[in-house]
């Protein structure tokens, strides 16, 4: 699974890569809704990439074991994540517990929702993206520093 060049490197330096899933299982769902933060990656029509931070609580909700919503909250009203999602569905979602020393991937296609019934779990949201969940994989924790968060008072 992957690209050519995923394959290509794989091979140069001997690896199997990392399992890949399609779905999200219970566990991983529950690890992607107690996140306080995520980060997300998208591009425009030609490829021009943008990199952001989404956070809240809660930050994602999971509808079933290939969807999830997260909230559009008013920021700086410059919208390039989500203008992006409108010219280009591809998204990645990268998940890191910085506790734990773990972290979660997220591929799939994404779609900016005005849907009040689906912004009712995110007080103040402005409106949802939906994605649509196609990889999900665990990432080695190397280097992964340990950070405590002062946030939950640890």
């Amino acid at each position: 699974m992957g690209t050519a060049g995923e394959q290509m490197l794989r091979d140069k330096f001997q690896t199997n890569g990392i399992r890949v899933g399609q779905k999200l299982t219970p566990l991983l769902s529950s690890y992607v809704e107690a996140m306080e933060f995520f980060f997300i990656a998208t591009a425009d029509r030609d490829g021009n990439c943008d990199c952001s931070f989404r956070g809240g609580s809660p930050s994602v909700k999971v509808l079933d074991d290939e969807t999830l919503i997260f909230p559009d909250y008013p920021g700086n009203g410059a919208f390039q994540s989500l203008g992006n999602i409108v010219e280009n569905p591809n998204i990645g979602m990268l998940f890191i517990d910085f506790s734990h020393q773990q972290r979660l991937r997220i591929n799939g296609k994404a779609e900016v929702l005005d849907n009040e019934e689906l912004r009712r779990w995110f007080v103040g949201s402005i409106q949802v993206v939906k994605v649509t969940v196609e990889q999900v994989y665990r990432n080695c924790s190397a280097r992964i520093p340990k950070l405590v968060s002062l946030s939950k008072g640890e």
